[in-house]
């Protein structure tokens, strides 16, 4: 048989059009990254695990011919492709804010270092301005 049917209805062209459902998820999660629209991006990638999750379930169930594993290996080659420049664009990101939370303590501390010598309030328990 060239495709197996299991006792749900799953046939093999619910699990390529799950696939391709992925591939335009993921896709558009891609564009998010390019425009940066960070927050965006994150509620995409709950609906992306959720995708993945669903397409498991299916993956164990179906049986594909060699059509359709071939049109498989073809829509998991983008779509890791995809999900690769999106991790890597995400990990600079992380380095861009890890650079910027840096500044920041920097700033803090020079702030509270020099502060109290320039007779600006310390922010200390005693409510004085030194």
């Amino acid at each position: 048989m060239a495709a197996s049917v299991n006792a749900h209805g799953d046939t093999q062209k619910t699990l390529i059009d799950a696939y391709e459902a992925l591939l335009v998820h993921v896709a558009q999660m891609h564009e998010l990254v390019n425009a940066e629209q960070w927050e965006d991006l994150i509620v995409q990638r709950t609906h992306y695990v959720m995708l993945v999750e669903r397409l498991r379930g299916l993956d164990s169930t179906v049986l594909l011919d060699d059509a359709g594993r071939q049109r498989k290996a073809a829509l998991l080659e983008d779509i890791l492709e995809y999900d690769a420049d999106i991790r890597r664009r995400l990990v600079a990101r992380r380095d861009e804010l890890g650079k910027l939370i840096g500044v920041s303590q920097r700033q803090r501390d020079l702030h509270r270092a020099y502060a109290p010598q320039q007779g600006i309030y310390s922010g200390g328990d005693d409510g004085d301005i030194t």
